[in-house]
Order: structure tokens, then sequence, then C-alpha cells
């Protein structure tokens, strides 16, 4: 029998683990920052990676549909552009719903102020 929200609303099953990663969280966001793509080198700097792990992550983002990889020359020059797929942009989406509702639940169980209201909102009994 599949579990519902009502049977483990703490499950959060919308956090996709192809997502979720923490080299590819900060893939996908480049990338929904930039729609026109950003070439490997820049998507390399601003994520803090090797050349074997941005590839080996670019890979998986892929496979998975949320990336595409247009290899072209620039002059002479080999060009790797990097692209969120429409795909993946609406499974970021998706997934930054999910987050939310995670970030929120946090805070209510903690007692920490609503991101929303600023005010405490209550714990749980």
């Amino acid at each position: 029998m599949a579990k519902t929200d009502n049977d483990a609303p703490f499950a959060y099953d919308g956090l996709d683990r192809v997502i979720h990663e923490k080299a590819r969280l900060g893939i996908l966001t480049s990338l929904m920052a930039h729609p026109k793509g950003l070439a490997f080198a820049d998507l390399k700097q601003l994520c803090g990676l090797t050349d074997g792990n941005l590839s080996r992550h670019l890979q998986v983002l892929e496979e998975a549909g949320f990336v595409e990889i247009v290899k072209t020359f620039e002059g002479k020059r080999p060009l790797t552009t990097c692209r969120v797929t429409r795909t993946g942009r609406q499974r970021f989406i998706d997934y930054l719903a999910v987050l939310e509702r995670v970030v929120k639940e946090a805070a209510r169980a903690a007692g920490k102020p609503s991101v929303a209201t600023g005010r405490l909102s209550p714990r749980p009994v």
C-alpha cells in the first residue's frame, strides 16, 4: 500500500534526489538564473567544482532530462554550453515548492518566526 501525505507528512517525497544533491542544486540554481545557458567554465566557477565533478553531475542531470549540453566551437576552440530544459525548469520549481514547505514546517516545529508573517508559529502538540 502506498503512503499518502496523511500517513507520512514529513516524508517529503517531492524532494527529488537528482536535484537534492548539493552540487546539482547549485548547478540548477545557476542555470535557472541564466536561462540562455552558461559556458562550462563559467558554471564550474559559479559552483566551485572541478572539471571532473561538474562533468559527472551534468551527466546525471542530462540523463534525467533536466539539462541539455551543447558542444560547439568558438573559432577553433571548443565551447560547451549548458542549459536547463523545460522539464528541468518545471521539476526545479516543483522541488522548490516542497523545499519551501520543509522550511516552513521546520520553523513552526522549532517555534521560530514565520518567514511570511514574522510571528511565532505555534508548536504542534
